[in-house]
């Protein structure tokens, strides 16, 4: 049984280790979020998680990881940032967009129904990827989209299914923008894919076994 000076130093130190236990469970970002064959060798489980959302919903790989990093760069508990009151002092977020996908509470809900997902979070790595596959591949059923068109899927991403068939992007040339270089992106996430692909699936599949 505790006495008072060690249940003291007991409650003292809970928090500390709560912290460090939290602390050790987060997913840092890659140290090379430009090169997916990089990305793929240092986080074991990605190139598996990725594969299976691209054979699952039909979005390419390399598409899916430029939505990605372009909404979060691979940063797990990623959301907007503040906006400002009087230029000084912190305010609201503008939504409450959270994780790899930048995903709307709303349509995360949307999203576990309609893929019966449930208990899926959007700060897991998995979970997000599918996510984005999801999403697209609803965007190419309601917009007439082509699965590989990282162009037009990301301005559905980011407009909804409804904007993008508005055309609410026409109005936004730094979407535009954004759009072509999340495009550039995949294309070159797909070359070095080319590059390394294969030795990728090998490790999958031993770990697979194994």
């Amino acid at each position: 049984m505790l006495n008072n000076n060690n249940w003291r130093r007991y409650v003292r130190l809970f928090p500390l280790t709560a912290t460090l236990l939290f602390a050790g469970c987060a997913v840092s970002p890659p140290n090379n979020p430009d090169d997916i064959c990089s990305i793929f060798r240092e986080k074991k489980d990605w190139y598996g998680e990725a594969k299976d959302a691209e054979e699952k919903w039909g979005t390419p790989v390399p598409t899916l990881m430029a939505f990605l990093h372009q909404e979060s760069r691979f940063v797990q508990d990623a959301r907007p940032p503040r906006t400002t009151i009087l230029w000084i002092f912190p305010g609201p977020r503008p939504s409450d967009a959270y994780g790899y996908a930048q995903a709307l509470s709303t349509t995360w809900r949307t999203y576990e129904r309609a893929s019966f997902n449930y208990g899926a979070d959007r700060d897991d790595f998995g979970d997000a990827i599918d996510f984005v596959g999801w999403y697209n591949n609803t965007s190419a059923k309601q917009c007439r989209i082509r699965g590989n068109d990282t162009y037009h899927l990301y301005l559905a991403y980011h407009e909804g299914q409804g904007g993008y068939n508005r055309r609410t992007f026409r109005n936004k040339p730094w979407l535009t923008k954004v759009a072509h270089k999340v495009s550039a992106r995949a294309q070159k996430y797909q070359r070095q894919l080319n590059s390394c692909e294969s030795s990728l699936k090998r490790r999958h599949k031993f770990l697979g076994i194994f």
